[in-house]
């Protein structure tokens, strides 16, 4: 019984061309966006943030999920009523960012590890019993030289499997997150190899630890140069570079891709996303949609200011956003048209 709802969670998370909006920020990191625009950096404009984000009008139509950090899971509205029932009725599933941060990986100079294993099965417990329906994990993989380290990428792997099947113990579905990170001067084929090596240690040890893989989502980058390197690929050669890397690397089982947008533009997450669509959908064994954060939020926090008078402007750009990666799904984007 529980892994059927998570299969049907999962099923609904990708369904009729929406994405997954993310809005799980940690404190620290809101705080850093909203230095860059001059936002006061307090818990009280987070929660006004936050609020604008998720009472935005007919958000639903083109966002399925949005996945939360801790502190907005804990957020009411001035009537009283929670953060999750509003998004719940509204009619788009919430989740929860559920991992701490990365740290040092110990012995492995330059790399990370992710955090918050422990207590975890306690955690989820809670977060379902307030109506969360999914959870996320990231693992972060970066390239320099003579790194990542194959005890790096396995450490890691064996995190997010023993994650995923927490969350799917508990009812949940699991949104897996490898990113191999943009930053660096590696070309497209580094990323290509990287990718694929962590993609194939993550399903091995997703394997090991008795992961249903109907039941998760998985969010990796896309296969794209580094952002100081000297030759920046096309949105095609992106395209083909990923599909081609997922189709070595991903079960046909998993439930949906959702990809991270990891840096790019606003536009750029968009035109490659629409590029693979185009291109590769009816070949596809899964749904291709997105779960961007930045490539969606960005051009709304900027007119946003913190200021109630610009709410209704920032709304319509963060609606305008979700709706052109709608059209992305579809394979429909016209980069050519896109304002932002």
């Amino acid at each position: 019984m529980i892994i059927d709802n998570v299969l049907s969670t999962a099923k609904a998370m990708v369904a009729d061309h929406k994405g997954i909006l993310a809005i799980d920020e940690s404190p620290i990191s809101c705080n850093k966006r909203f230095a860059e625009v001059g936002i006061p950096q307090t818990e009280c404009f987070r929660k006004d943030y936050r609020e604008l984000i998720i009472t935005t009008p007919h958000l639903s139509n083109y966002i399925s999920s949005v996945i939360l950090c801790d502190e907005t899971t804990k957020e009411e509205r001035q009537d009283g009523t929670s953060f999750i029932k509003y998004i719940i009725d509204s009619g788009i599933i919430p989740g929860v960012k559920v991992d701490r941060g990365e740290r040092e990986l110990a012995g492995y100079n330059g790399e990370k590890i992710t955090e918050g294993i422990d207590g975890l099965r306690e955690r989820l417990a809670i977060y379902a019993q307030k109506g969360i329906r999914f959870a996320k994990w990231r693992a972060e993989i970066i390239i320099g030289n003579s790194i990542p380290t194959s005890g790096c990428i396995d450490a890691n792997a064996h995190l997010l499997a023993r994650y995923a099947a927490l969350c799917q113990e508990a009812g949940l579905v699991p949104i897996v997150e490898p990113e191999v990170t943009m930053n660096g001067h590696h070309t497209l084929e580094r990323c290509k190899k990287v990718t694929a090596e962590v993609l194939h240690s993550v399903f091995n040890q997703l394997y090991r630890q008795k992961v249903v893989l109907e039941g998760i989502i998985l969010k990796p980058n896309m296969v794209i140069s580094g952002l100081e390197c000297s030759v920046q690929a096309s949105i095609n050669e992106v395209a083909d570079a990923t599909i081609n890397c997922l189709l070595q690397s991903v079960p046909a089982a998993v439930a949906g891709i959702a990809f991270l947008s990891g840096g790019q533009s606003c536009q750029l997450a968009s035109a490659n996303l629409n590029a693979m669509n185009k291109k590769y959908k009816s070949k596809l064994p899964w749904p291709l949609t997105f779960s961007y954060a930045r490539a969606i939020q960005q051009p709304a926090i900027e007119i946003w200011q913190g200021k109630k008078l610009n709410i209704e402007e920032a709304q319509a750009e963060l609606l305008h956003r979700a709706q052109c990666n709608y059209s992305a799904r579809r394979g429909e984007y016209d980069k050519h048209s896109d304002k932002y």
